[in-house]
């Protein structure tokens, strides 16, 4: 075993293609339907609503790898690799014989995984000749990443992010603004899918599934505009295994292969983004390795949510996704964790999980901040709250083979840092957070 703490990839190492798991799984996702129709979409269909070429990604399951626009490469190379490190002193301050690796996309310019497809889908937009791009945003990561992104290519951007998480996270909405991004809260009454919500429920915080709809519906009224998002759909999922086919690499690098991967899971696109390049030697080879997407316990939908035909936002304008939901008006409690408070799970990890390749473990916001604040401590990163979710399952995994002295190796991925939610981390040392159950 190599006893480097981190480990870089050479520019010429740096993936050329996305993994994508579609063609190879033995069950593929079902298919998408028309919320009018209750017919199957095609590529034309989604087209309307996304870049052409991330409608034909969305349906491929024929194409194993899809190659990587040179000048989307070129804009990788400014941030990639991120580093592969091993969590020495966090292992030390467990007492565990379990080899801990973390891979650290918040070393990336906006602070998380969220570029990572941020480039690409405007990079296809601007080829198609679209000018205006709109999106949702939870706590902010994607739409820093889209606001970035967008004005590298000329594009307008417009956000709506969810409420609370506004309110929670300010800095993250003038980050938005400084890229040149419109930001507007959700609910809100410059759509006909936010004046029905706030109609119905005046005081409603907001979520991905409200801030989902008005973004459809600004994409759809308005001329030469695309809608974007970060997690959820498919394509989303394929630009994100840049993260888990670098970690390959690296964890050859460091001499060892992971027997456990973990990730925080809201959509699932990081979850995706380490996991399905790995995944690839567990469907083809028999390889096994143990899969845990890190959910909150106050919205549990992998661990409590049923399999079934739902929409993807609040108002029903989205296709219907054959996914693991709590329910598309589903309202999820105001944790900190804003990036993991969406109903639904994407297709293919819930196709995935349906086949037992992989489970879900759901983490009380209590106990994810505990370990927050162990990794910050011991590793010198603060973790935004969604990845402590993932280091909060990673310490449950260390923890166990600390009992059994079984001397595993666990990788995790550190999705984005937490130095624009330190409100979130006062309230921690106040004592002021509690956690959430929600009634099922």
């Amino acid at each position: 075993m190599n006893k480097q703490k981190r480990f870089l990839l050479n520019e010429s190492e740096l993936p050329r293609q996305w993994y994508n798991i579609q063609a190879e799984m033995v069950h593929k996702p079902l298919p998408l339907l028309s919320p009018v129709t209750k017919e199957p979409l095609t590529a034309e269909d989604l087209s309307h609503i996304f870049a052409v070429e991330c409608a034909r990604q969305e349906l491929d399951q024929e194409h194993a790898w899809i190659d990587i626009p040179e000048e989307v490469q070129e804009r990788y190379r400014y941030y990639r690799s991120t580093p592969l490190v091993r969590a020495y002193a966090l292992e030390e301050a467990l007492g565990t014989p379990a080899h801990i690796y973390f891979k650290n996309e918040s070393v990336n310019p906006l602070g998380s995984h969220k570029v990572n497809s941020a480039i690409p889908q405007c990079y296809y937009c601007k080829q198609e000749g679209v000018t205006n791009v709109t999106t949702e945003t939870g706590a902010g990561q994607w739409g820093a990443a889209l606001s970035y992104a967008a004005k590298t290519f000329g594009l307008e951007c417009a956000v709506y992010q969810v409420k609370i998480s506004m309110q929670q996270k300010p800095y993250r909405s003038s980050i938005m603004r400084t890229f040149g991004a419109t930001v507007t809260g959700s609910p809100s009454m410059s759509t006909r899918a936010g004046k029905d919500i706030i109609t119905a429920d005046p005081n409603h915080p907001g979520s991905l599934g409200t801030a989902i709809s008005e973004a459809v519906e600004l994409a759809t009224t308005t001329p030469n505009c695309k809608y974007t998002l970060g997690s959820v759909m498919s394509h989303v999922s394929l630009h994100q295994t840049v993260i888990g086919l670098e970690a390959e690499k690296q964890m050859e690098m460091a001499g060892e292969f992971p027997d456990t991967i973990i990730a925080c899971f809201g959509g699932g696109s990081n979850f995706a983004g380490m996991a399905f390049p790995f995944m690839r030697h567990t469907i083809k080879e028999g390889k096994k390795i143990d899969f845990i997407a890190a959910e909150p316990a106050s919205c549990p939908k992998l661990t409590k949510g049923k399999f079934e035909y739902d929409f993807g936002d609040s108002a029903g304008y989205t296709p219907l996704l054959p996914m693991f939901t709590l329910g598309h008006t589903f309202k999820p409690a105001n944790i900190h964790a804003g990036g993991l408070r969406y109903h639904g799970a994407g297709v293919i990890v819930s196709q995935l999980l349906k086949d037992g390749l992989m489970r879900g473990v759901d983490i009380p916001q209590l106990e994810s901040f505990d370990a927050g604040m162990l990794f910050a401590r011991t590793e010198g990163i603060i973790p935004a709250p969604e990845s402590c979710h993932a280091i909060a399952a990673t310490i449950r995994e260390a923890l166990a083979c600390k009992k059994t002295g079984e001397e595993k190796v666990i990788l995790f991925n550190l999705s984005g840092h937490g130095l624009i939610d330190m409100t979130a981390y006062d309230s921690f040392l106040n004592g002021d957070l509690v956690n959430y159950t929600p009634e099922l």
